[in-house]
């Protein structure tokens, strides 16, 4: 029993790849990609299965989207073969953006539009298949924001809408003033951090049958670099299971981890890598059983369940 390649957020709504590229560190490494090293890289995930990039305005200091465009123009593949995701409303203290004194966020109509129309732009398309606000903002006008989204999917400009970082109750708020159901919340989680199990997240999506996506999955890449007691005994169980299952790397064991959840989890993978997403793709090939999966949760609380 193997998980499928491809997942419905909601009911009506979009499809993703069951796992994501997230694009956040394309621009991390000392030597800057060409547009012909992005289009390879575009290339390998595509063909590992993972067809849905996830973005945002701001990553690489508003860099990251343009730099992906001009690799997205030289790969050969078609557009409506792969879905494109990005997020909105941070405004970074940044060159790039001279007019944001200080960090905050912005839901308003204007900036909304003005970032999506920014993006399309940057990543030489004419629709994104999921934009998400990317933080809550403590002056959301829901019925403004909800009218901005709205506004964009009937557009054509965006084909679904949904929302990161939000607690269930700003999710719901949104939610009540928009004509159609958000299609997930995008949620950090990991063996390392297992707060969503209890605060309700989980228990709200599965509630409202929307799959959440899942950001830096494997922590950070602090599960393997760490030197923390909680982080050596996570590493030690995920060893354990991976011996147990015939599964040698221990990131693919922590993704399993996290999609044998019942709310249908969708981790976002972080490394530019394809030899390192070809290793986390297995994962789709892992089932842990009850007790594999407590053992991992045990080892991370630092307790047996109560």
């Amino acid at each position: 029993m193997s998980h499928d390649s491809r997942i419905k957020l909601s009911k009506d709504g979009v499809s993703l790849s069951r796992l994501v590229f997230g694009a956040w560190r394309l621009l991390d490494s000392a030597v800057r990609p060409d547009a012909d090293a992005v289009a390879r890289l575009i290339g390998s995930a595509v063909d590992l299965g993972l067809t849905s990039f996830d973005h945002a305005d701001i990553y690489g200091n508003y860099e990251v989207e343009a730099a992906f465009g001009t690799g997205l123009l030289r790969w050969k593949g078609k557009r409506d073969s792969i879905e494109l995701i990005s997020k909105c409303d941070i405004m970074l203290a940044s060159a790039n953006r001279p007019q944001n004194r200080l960090k905050h966020y912005d839901t308003s109509a204007a900036h909304i539009v003005a970032s999506v129309d920014r993006s399309l732009a940057n990543l030489h398309t004419d629709y994104l298949d999921l934009l998400l606000l990317h933080r809550p903002d403590p002056l959301m006008d829901a019925d403004e924001t909800a009218a901005a989204l709205a506004g964009l999917v009937k557009s054509g400009k965006v084909r679904a809408v949904g929302v990161s970082n939000f607690t269930p109750s700003q999710f719901d708020l949104l939610a009540s003033r928009l004509p159609f159901a958000l299609a997930t919340n995008q949620i950090e989680m990991s063996v390392l951090k297992t707060n969503a199990l209890t605060d309700g997240s989980l228990d709200h999506a599965q509630r409202l049958s929307y799959a959440p996506m899942i950001w830096s999955p494997l922590g950070g890449g602090s599960l393997f670099t760490g030197k923390e007691a909680r982080e050596a005994r996570v590493r030690a169980a995920l060893a354990s299971v991976a011996a147990e299952t015939g599964v040698a790397d221990l990131a693919a064991i922590a993704i399993a981890w996290l999609l044998r959840h019942p709310a249908r989890l969708v981790p976002v993978l972080g490394t530019m890598k394809p030899e390192r997403l070809a290793a986390m793709v297995k994962a789709l090939d892992i089932v842990l059983d009850r007790q594999q999966w407590f053992a991992i949760l045990e080892a991370s609380e630092g307790r047996p369940v109560a």
